[in-house]
């Protein structure tokens, strides 16, 4: 991968739950970093759901090998959110990461 390629700025998040105080748990995304990397959409999907049509997109994301990248943590990405589903390091150098997501979209 040409470090050329990494053009897009991604922020990467972390859920973060903690005690609201009154027996429930209160769930907010954390920035954890925000790195440069190559976002490539791959497919798109639509399904009807819960009477609403649901557009879910998919996404190829490479970005230089960081610690601790999982698939509980999510991307930002131009305001829109990514799932990260799936995490590959390339050849097992921990050089590259290949991020497997997920955006899914809500149609009116």
């Amino acid at each position: 991968m040409s470090v050329g390629k990494l053009r897009h700025r991604v922020t990467i998040q972390g859920l973060i739950r903690a005690d609201d105080g009154y027996g429930g748990i209160t769930e907010t995304w954390q920035d954890v970093a925000t790195v440069w990397a190559a976002v490539e959409p791959l497919r798109g999907t639509e399904r009807y759901r819960a009477q609403q049509v649901q557009a879910e997109l998919s996404h190829k994301v490479v970005m230089r090998y960081r610690e601790g990248i999982k698939p509980h943590l999510r991307l930002l990405y131009n305001g829109r959110v990514l799932e990260i589903e799936a995490v590959v390091d390339v050849e097992e150098r921990h050089r590259w990461f290949e991020l497997l997501c997920s955006e899914v979209v809500q149609s009116g």
